[in-house]
């Protein structure tokens, strides 16, 4: 997977809470990415294992139509904090919020 700062940005803010479930609006506002470029990295992130998918339940909505969330696996936060180290030397990524541990 190529790494590019939205990359870098996502992994940053999936890394800030690794064992929680993740919605799109939130992960664009933690990360500053914007859709466009944030769902296709995720879909390559859930193609890699490093994250898997759900929806939520008609329990959890409140009335709303039901959220798809993301949670990171096992390899994801391997591969997701090996991407963050990497960066985090990398001169590219200098001032990337990198703060995820």
């Amino acid at each position: 997977m190529r790494v590019t700062h939205a990359l870098v940005q996502l992994a940053a803010a999936l890394m800030a809470a690794p064992d929680d479930r993740h919605w799109g609006y939130r992960l664009s506002r933690a990360s500053g990415v914007r859709s466009g470029a944030m769902y296709p990295r995720l879909t390559q992130m859930l193609a890699e294992g490093w994250l898997e998918d759900g929806w939520e339940r008609a329990g959890e909505t409140g009335g709303r139509p039901p959220r798809r969330y993301y949670t990171v696996t096992g390899k994801g936060k391997a591969e997701l904090g090996a991407l963050l180290e990497r960066a985090a030397a990398d001169e590219r990524f200098r001032g990337a919020r990198l703060g995820w541990a």
